[in-house]
């Protein structure tokens, strides 16, 4: 990808997660970013464009990131730590408003990010939890495919802002919550004996 547009991804990207979106102007853009608004839109047709790009890319990012969780975790706990840490990371600084700004005004970018849960999301609690009662960790007699739903519903339900607004609520507080919830309900004894001992551990790292 050109450097110049990655540059221009990357820098609306932070401006819109902390302003949110319909607040920010093309021209906010070009003087934040400290370019004309013709080089912007050189590599983006619209600001629409802009934020369709922008999830996608982000998406692609989670995709990455949730791998190499996967891959460095010592199990399916640790997982499920790792990733909620790297989740939590994300959203403690995210402007609220994002949320009801893509739902509202940029329905693509928000149906990416569905497909996105749907699909990666989903997919990845339903390896989790596979991983985890091969491992003698997670009960035997969940169903998967119904847990892995639940779960991905669950953060549907965080985002919606009518359960939890954002007034009273911090996301990051919420997910701690949620994720702690999950893995307190799919772990069987020997799984909540790691999840004991290691908690701070996993947590802090």
């Amino acid at each position: 990808m050109d450097n110049k547009k990655l540059e221009i991804l990357h820098g609306a990207s932070a401006i819109f997660m902390r302003y949110g979106i319909k607040s920010v102007t093309m021209d906010d853009l070009a003087r934040e970013l400290s370019m004309s608004k013709k080089t912007i839109y050189q590599y983006f047709k619209d600001k629409n464009d802009l934020v369709n790009q922008i999830i996608t890319a982000k998406t692609q990012e989670d995709k990455c990131e949730c791998n190499v969780a996967k891959d460095e975790s010592e199990n399916a706990i640790d997982e499920m730590f790792k990733i909620s840490k790297m989740i939590i990371s994300k959203i403690s600084t995210l402007n609220p408003t994002v949320f009801y700004d893509l739902q509202k005004y940029h329905p693509k970018a928000w149906n990416i990010m569905n497909e996105h849960r749907w699909d990666f999301v989903h997919e990845s609690f339903l390896q989790n939890i596979k991983r985890g009662i091969k491992e003698g960790l997670y009960r035997e007699d969940m169903n998967p495919e119904i847990i892995a739903r639940m779960n991905v519903s669950m953060t549907d339900m965080i985002f919606n802002g009518k359960t939890f607004p954002n007034t009273i609520f911090k996301y990051e507080k919420v997910f701690e919550e949620m994720f702690r919830f999950q893995i307190h309900g799919m772990a069987n004894e020997k799984g909540l004996k790691f999840l004991l001992s290691n908690y701070n551990k996993i947590k802090n790292a």
